[in-house]
C-alpha cells in the first residue's frame, strides 16, 4: 500500500480519534458546570471546530510518511475549560479530563466491531480498505488513551492525579505543568516513551483481542 493509499484510508479514524477526544472534554466540562467551550462553539461532534492545522493533519501524515504507516500521533485544538467554573473543581476534574480517553476507549471499540464485521463478511470491493480502516481506528485510539493517561500534566492522566492527590500535593505536582511537554518530547527523543507505552499498548491490543475474538 502505497503513502497517499495510507494517507486516504487513515485520515477518518484519525481525524475523529483526535477531535471527539477534545469535543468529549467540553461536553464534560458543560455538564459539571464550566459552559465555556460550549458558549465558544467548542461542543461539537464536527472534526471542522477542533482540527488543528499542524497537529491534525500536517504532524500524522508526516509521521505516516516517515514510519511507512507504523506510527500514529497528533492533537487537536485543546478544549478551554476552566476548572473554577466547576461545581466541585478538584472532584469534577477528574471526570472532565477522563472524558478524553474515555472517548478514544468507546471508538477503538466501536473500530473493533467493523473490523469484526469486515472480516466475517463476505469479500465485496471494499473489504480490504475497510479493514486497514479499522485497524487505524483501533491503534491511534489506543494510542491516544494510553498516551494522555500517562500521569504527567498538562495530558489527562496528570489531571486525573492532581484531582486525587490531598490539596498541598495536588498544587505542587500541577506546577509540574509548564514543563510537561518538554519533558513528554525528551522521552520521546530518547525512546522512553516507546518504552513506557509498549507494554501498555501490547496489553491494550491483546484485551480487544480477547473481547472480539480476533
Amino acid at each position: 500500500m502505497n503513502f497517499i493509499q495510507t494517507l486516504a484510508i487513515s485520515a477518518l479514524p484519525i481525524i475523529f480519534a483526535i477531535t471527539l477526544h477534545e469535543a468529549a472534554h467540553g461536553y464534560a466540562a458543560r455538564h459539571f458546570g464550566d459552559p465555556t467551550a460550549w458558549q465558544m462553539g467548542r461542543i461539537s461532534l464536527n472534526p471542522l471546530r477542533h482540527v488543528d492545522l499542524v497537529g491534525t493533519l500536517l504532524v500524522p501524515a508526516l509521521i505516516l510518511l516517515i514510519s511507512a504507516g507504523g506510527l500514529l500521533f497528533g492533537w487537536a485544538k485543546p478544549v478551554p475549560v476552566n476548572f473554577g467554573n466547576l461545581r466541585r473543581p478538584k472532584q469534577d476534574m477528574l471526570w472532565v479530563a477522563a472524558a478524553g480517553p474515555g472517548a478514544n476507549l468507546a471508538m477503538a471499540l466501536g473500530w473493533a466491531l467493523v473490523l469484526k464485521f469486515a472480516i466475517g463478511s463476505p469479500e465485496f470491493a471494499y473489504a480490504e480498505a475497510l479493514r486497514e480502516m479499522a485497524l487505524v481506528g483501533v491503534r491511534i485510539n489506543g494510542v491516544l488513551m494510553v498516551l494522555n493517561l500517562l500521569p504527567l500534566p498538562p495530558l489527562d492522566g496528570g489531571r486525573i492525579v492532581t484531582s486525587l492527590l490531598p490539596h498541598r500535593a495536588a498544587w505542587k505536582f500541577s506546577q509540574l505543568e509548564r514543563w510537561g511537554f518538554p519533558i513528554l518530547l525528551a522521552l520521546l527523543f530518547l525512546g522512553v516513551l516507546d518504552t513506557i507505552l509498549r507494554p501498555l499498548l501490547w496489553l491494550f491490543n491483546s484485551l480487544i483481542r480477547t473481547l472480539f475474538g480476533f
